[in-house]
């Protein structure tokens, strides 16, 4: 079969790899649809040197996929369904995946493949919002408005934030926003977002900071938009190694912060499953966000897209076949 490999950093080639052998409580799939993610990039060009180079597959992890062959019963799935395969070990960027059928989700109804798609990250923002504390009518801040940060505008909306102020350098990425639930945004490449902070929040911080974006800046850039002793951190955005941070901030504020991963381990995907219900359901329109959709020949094109910003792009879809 054909793949994708990350074969050094910010390298990635196509393969002839063995298409995998099928094995109890497995599902041999076909990715039909890929959406990326940040943490693609993240292994594309900020990973540890010795961990190049990745298997054939990396990076994709957000897919959907028909099921080619099962060898166990299912009650839940046959074959020639269309489902969404979690991939932890981000290795679907290819003709064929195979994934633990603890792994797969069936697609609800009412909504196309690809706004079902966005399940998958939706969930793990879902995931790590059970750890915030209360937040009913506080001021949130959100750094990095992709498509996480845009689901984290959504969410925290929804737990009743008083205010929500997006942050990002690009504008493209702002003017949606609003849509999402955020109050304000703010630009951080034309200014101090500490001054703006303090300016619309009546010379206050914020008491929750969700670090969406994972840069050495913006990871320094929530300690000090975070309230003292009272401000709370969460920590989303994979970091890019190395970094230099500003821990005398950190420290002096006395703040609470939480860093979170690995919702793909979480029991029975909850998360996920009640993502795709709120998009089933209408409860959030993913349609804005859907923006760019290449071929899988040019899903290097599409990384570079990623990376930059550039194009108006927001999510990018790879489509497999």
């Amino acid at each position: 079969m054909n793949a994708l490999q990350i074969v050094s950093r910010g390298e990635a080639k196509f393969v002839k790899t063995d298409i995998p052998n099928l094995k109890p409580g497995y599902a041999l799939v076909r990715p039909q649809l890929v959406s990326l993610c940040g943490s693609d990039i993240h292994l594309l060009h900020h990973s540890p040197d010795e961990m190049y180079p990745f298997p054939p597959g990396t990076s994709g992890h957000e897919i959907i996929a028909e099921i080619v062959d099962l060898q166990d019963d299912s009650e839940t799935f046959k074959k020639g369904d269309l489902c969404l395969a979690i991939a932890p070990d981000h290795r679907g960027m290819a003709e064929y995946y195979l994934a633990p059928i603890k792994n797969l989700i069936p697609l609800a109804s009412g909504k196309t493949v690809e706004e079902l798609l966005m399940s998958q990250q939706l969930g793990t923002v879902i995931y790590a919002a059970k750890q915030l504390p209360n937040i009913v009518g506080k001021t949130a801040v959100v750094i990095g408005q992709g498509s996480a940060g845009q689901w984290f505008n959504f969410i925290l909306r929804q737990l009743g934030a008083g205010k929500i102020l997006g942050i990002d350098k690009i504008e493209s990425r702002l003017k949606l926003s609003e849509n999402y639930g955020a109050t304000q945004t703010f630009n951080n490449s034309r200014g101090s977002a500490l001054d703006y902070l303090k300016q619309f929040n009546r010379g206050e911080l914020a008491e929750i900071v969700v670090e969406a974006a994972g840069t050495q800046s913006s990871i320094n850039l929530s300690f000090q938009l975070a309230r003292e002793f009272m401000g709370f951190i969460l920590q989303f955005g994979v970091p890019r190694e190395p970094l230099k941070i500003d821990y005398y901030t950190m420290f002096t504020k006395c703040l609470n912060i939480r860093s979170i991963d690995h919702a793909n381990s979480e029991k029975s995907h909850s998360s996920t499953k009640m993502a795709m219900e709120m998009i089933s359901s209408g409860k959030i329109n993913t349609k804005p966000i859907l923006t760019h959709r290449l071929p899988f020949k040019n899903v290097n094109q599409a990384y570079e897209l990623h990376r930059t910003g550039s194009d108006d792009c927001h999510k990018i879809l790879i489509e497999m076949s």
